[in-house]
């Protein structure tokens, strides 16, 4: 029930959460019981951090059914966005009802098991040159080695990238890591996001503070401040259940901006507007 030390900023927005709801049945090929997570308990949790807005992400469970997620997003309303998950054949049409619902963005993920089969570069390239009439950007999951490989797809991709959970890079190779000096390039050329979130997928120190991602968090807010988006991942599923405080994952985030808290608001609030269509805050 712990509350984060710092207030946020008004507008602050979580940009990375899933919700998961009994009334839309897992896709066929998800093998785990996902969680009770409906939009009324995240709205608690909204309460608790002080968060407002929030980008909802289809996950895996679901497959490329994301009904779920446009009724989180009716719910939630103007303050919500949406990025979705869609097989490399889906039409304009279908694009464009996603996006008359909230929709601006669209998750290709080489990491958990998708209801396709195996993501290819190929997938990623199709639906890049798909969404770009709707100005939308390509969500990507993967891999550090994978990002790698993925190199020349990424760079060509007629919309921006948004690079998950810090690439997954390992703390544990600083500096060192192919993947973060890839990332901090990437971040330069201004077409390239990365997402502020999942710190205990490769932590070893762990929770709550998982100290071993502060040098990785800092190099990334230092290469790029402009084109970093913070999420809290809710709720967790890769974690054991109850194992994770968000509230010291928001007092994580103010750690990887060096304890700048104008940096942190520029993290939660004027990022995501821009990169999700939100309206920009007032000056």
């Amino acid at each position: 029930m712990a509350r984060p030390a710092r207030r946020l900023p008004t507008l602050a927005c979580d940009c990375h959460m899933h919700i998961f709801d009994p009334r839309f049945a897992p896709s066929p090929h998800w093998r785990r019981q996902p969680p009770d997570a409906p939009v009324a308990a995240y709205r608690l949790l909204q309460a608790r951090l002080g968060t407002s807005r929030a980008v909802v992400v289809t996950p895996s469970t679901y497959g490329t059914d994301n009904r779920c997620t446009l009724d989180a997003l009716a719910q939630l309303g103007d303050t919500a966005r949406g990025v979705a998950v869609v097989d490399a054949d889906v039409t304009s049409a279908e694009l464009a009802r996603l996006a008359e619902q909230g929709v601006c963005g669209l998750r290709v993920n080489f990491v958990s098991p998708q209801s396709w089969g195996t993501t290819t570069a190929d997938m990623l390239r199709a639906l890049g040159d798909k969404v770009a009439p709707l100005g939308w950007h390509v969500q990507v999951f993967a891999h550090p080695e994978q990002l790698i490989a993925l190199a020349p797809v990424i760079e060509a991709l007629p919309v921006p990238a948004v690079v998950d959970h810090l690439g997954r890079v390992d703390p544990a190779e600083g500096s060192a890591s192919e993947a973060l000096v890839l990332l901090t390039q990437w971040l330069a050329t201004g077409r390239v996001w990365v997402k502020l979130s999942g710190a205990y997928m490769r932590s070893r120190t762990g929770g709550p503070g998982y100290d071993d991602t502060v040098a990785l968090g800092q190099a990334l807010v230092r290469a790029a401040p402009d084109r970093l988006v913070w999420g809290s991942d809710w709720p967790h599923t890769t974690e054991p259940p109850g194992s994770v405080d968000d509230a010291a994952l928001v007092d994580l985030l103010l750690r990887w901006c060096a304890g700048d808290a104008a940096l942190m608001d520029r993290v939660l609030v004027d990022n995501p507007a821009r990169l999700y269509g939100f309206d920009l805050p007032p000056a």
